[in-house]
Parts: C-alpha cells; structure tokens; sequence
C-alpha cells in the first residue's frame, strides 16, 4: 500500500515523507497504517527497494499561531475564494538497507544503502512476506544486523523503536525455534536496560 512520497532527507539514511491525504487520491493511509517502528520500502525507479523504518512523525499547520488580520463578520460566500487545506503529516524514515537478489532468492542487505532516494520516490508499506525476506540473509539465514545502525539513527526514541521493531517481528513469528527466541531474548535484554538507564 501507498503512504505518500519523499519530500526532503536530513541526511543519507534519514528521510521525511509527505503522506498522502484525501485531496491527494482515494482510500488515503489511515494513521495505523503509518505507526511507530511500521517497515517502509521505497522504490525508487533504476534503484535497488530501500527499507526503512519509521521513527518520527510531525504535524505540519501553517495555520497554529497566523496572527494575520481576521474578517470582523461573516465573508461573503459570492466573494470568498476556496480555501485550501495545507496541514500534511509528515514521516521521519531511518534507511536501514536494500532488498535484492533474483526472484527466486530475495534477501535483504542490511546497513546504510549507497544509494540517494530520489524526491518524489514512493513510500510503501511491506508485507509480511517482505519483511521474512528483508530478514534473511543470500543463504536463507536469519539475520538482524541493523540493530546497532538502527540504536544511533533512530532519534531521540531510538532505544523504544528498536524495541518496537523487535517486539513486531516476534508478533509476526517469522521465525521458528532458537532464531525465535534469540529475538524474544535480544527484546528482553534492551527492554531492562532502557529500564535501568531511565532509572539512574
């Protein structure tokens, strides 16, 4: 599904999104769509699909604090030009590496891509089933290397979106046995020392 489009990057893994709203097409993202530590591909045309996460959303209101003058009765509706709606959502989306491979074997490349996302590149939700993929490695082997990556990169709440992100992937059982249960073991250690830090 289609969340909106990059409008603008902050640095070369860290990109911002414009959602798409109702003026923009028909069955828009609802806000689930778009939630906090949601997986993002963004495929750019020529270009490897570049996964992100994302990590950060802001409410852009030109409208909060106009001080500018205001009609003191009603406007004539004759005279009253259409107004239009200029609020936007937008995504704050750590890259955290490529899809790639041949059809029969997609695996994921994990880390900071090469690559510069294009403006105007879409922004799309991942399927369950590419998400598995992004999580393997070019011999089918579990992977999750961009865990460091994503501890610098994911801003000020970079210790709860990782555990977010891990606390999904559980959720989605991708994997089975001790793949699964290094992930439920890897959650449980950043979840008390998130606790611990907070304390001190």
């Amino acid at each position: 599904m289609r969340l909106g489009k990059i409008v603008k990057s902050n640095s070369h893994c860290d990109y911002v999104a414009e959602v798409d709203d109702e003026k923009s097409r028909e069955n828009s993202p609802k806000p689930d769509d778009y939630g906090f530590g949601s997986f993002v591909k963004l495929a750019a045309k020529d270009c490897p699909v570049t996964v992100g996460v994302v990590y950060n959303s802001q409410l852009f209101n030109p409208m909060f604090l106009n001080m500018g003058p205001r009609l003191s009765s009603e406007p004539d509706p004759l005279f009253t030009p259409d107004l239009i709606v200029e609020t936007r959502t937008l995504l704050g989306i750590a890259l955290i590496g490529t899809l790639t491979g041949s059809k029969d074997n997609i695996y994921g490349v994990h880390g900071i891509p090469r690559i510069v996302v294009p403006v105007n590149t879409p922004v799309c939700t991942m399927t369950k089933t590419e998400i598995y993929h992004f999580h393997l490695n070019s011999v089918n082997r579990p992977q999750f290397c961009y865990f460091s990556h994503l501890l610098r990169s994911g801003g000020l709440f970079a210790a709860q979106l990782t555990q977010q992100v891990l606390e999904e992937l559980i959720a989605l059982q991708l994997f089975n046995g001790t793949d699964q249960r290094a992930l439920e073991i890897l959650c449980k250690e950043l979840s008390w020392k998130t606790t611990m830090s907070a304390m001190r």
